[in-house]
């Protein structure tokens, strides 16, 4: 009867959170409430990455809860590149795609991964490109490679290539960099989108999670594969190259839930070159930021520490430190530990050849 009791107590405090409306571009928060936003944080037992995704989405009020009033939902995984130790794991869509199901939504899985062999990395080097033919290739390489397009099959999800297709321009509201992005127009159709980022460090964020997953929604015929373009833009006003353009493309999505893929995890010179650690953690929310801001804390990083967090203060986003933010599931200090720093690099223009 008390889990009933607190699962119906959960979504009625999910709903009226709900209510405060999450709007295209909006982070899903319950500022104008004064709620908290929530963030569950759930161990995965006996290897169980299913189960534990079930668990954190319902500490959340449910799918049910979470998706209501939208049926078009996209999930955003975090495919870089195809190395199975630096992307988001199966079995994590697998639940959330079952969990959207059971609630009747219409899923897709978009991706625009950053390098493959051999469509825009030669010799070990890596090229800038906005080839169609070549980003076609990688995409569909890197969905090979990884598991997915087997998965689309078996499950009947639709895999969408976000670096070539019809675009739309999107104005972003209190832009930091871009006045307009221009999108997949995919992303402008769906209802909810849906970031699902393996928990990792970042040699020019810091960390990358809910919100630097979508810096992989940038299409590559338009920004570059690499988002070299954007990334040179971006290095002309803040160092990390990274934290502007996030918090833009953010605000241009309707961005309303963050699944932190930490079955394992990767600490050092991510997001390919570091360490797997093993986390056996989900984490999970729909303030995008709150999130982030969570699952930064337990790889042992202070807020300020992350330059995304700094420059989505700058513009308005909250919480603004982690006293804001409800956490249900596990206590933090049970699960938090120091992740080996990356070493912060600037970006460099010239490090990415441009191949046409």
């Amino acid at each position: 009867m008390e889990r009933n009791s607190a699962s119906r107590r959960t979504r009625r405090e999910f709903l009226s959170c709900a209510a405060v409306s999450v709007l295209p571009g909006a982070l899903a928060s319950c500022q104008a409430a004064e709620i908290k936003p929530v963030v569950s944080v759930v161990r995965i037992r006996r290897g169980n990455i299913e189960a534990a995704v079930e668990q954190a989405i319902e500490l959340l009020g449910g799918m049910a809860a979470i998706t209501r009033g939208k049926q078009r939902i996209m999930l955003k995984p975090n495919l870089v590149a195809p190395m199975p130790e630096a992307t988001t794991k199966l079995p994590v869509m697998r639940a959330l795609v079952r969990l959207m199901r059971s609630a009747h939504k219409d899923v897709s899985i978009g991706e625009g991964s950053a390098a493959a062999p051999p469509f825009n990395v030669r010799n070990n080097q890596i090229f800038r490109t906005t080839n169609k033919e070549l980003l076609n290739g990688l995409q569909q390489y890197v969905f090979d490679e990884l598991g997915y397009s087997e998965f689309s099959k078996a499950q009947s999800v639709p895999l969408v290539n976000l670096h070539t297709g019809e675009f739309v321009d999107v104005k972003v509201p209190g832009a930091l960099l871009f006045d307009k992005l221009t999108l997949h127009r995919s992303l402008t159709e769906t209802d909810l989108l849906c970031s699902v980022p393996m928990m990792k460090t970042h040699v020019l964020a810091g960390v990358t999670l809910g919100m630097k997953n979508l810096i992989g929604v940038y299409p590559g015929a338009i920004y570059q594969a690499l988002r070299g373009n954007m990334h040179d833009i971006a290095a002309k006003l803040e160092p990390s190259a990274t934290a502007a353009p996030i918090v833009d493309m953010v605000r241009a999505n309707k961005l309303g839930l963050v699944v932190i893929d930490g079955s394992s995890a990767m600490e050092g010179n991510g997001p390919t070159s570091g360490t797997q650690v093993p986390m056996e953690t989900i984490v999970a929310g729909t303030n995008p930021l709150a999130t982030d801001m969570v699952a930064a804390s337990l790889m042992g990083f202070e807020p300020n520490e992350i330059s995304t967090f700094t420059w989505a203060h700058k513009a308005g986003l909250r919480p603004r430190s982690l006293d804001e933010i409800e956490t249900r599931g596990e206590p933090l200090e049970r699960v938090r530990r120091a992740f080996v720093r990356p070493v912060l690099v600037p970006w460099n223009p010239a490090a990415a050849p441009l191949l046409r």
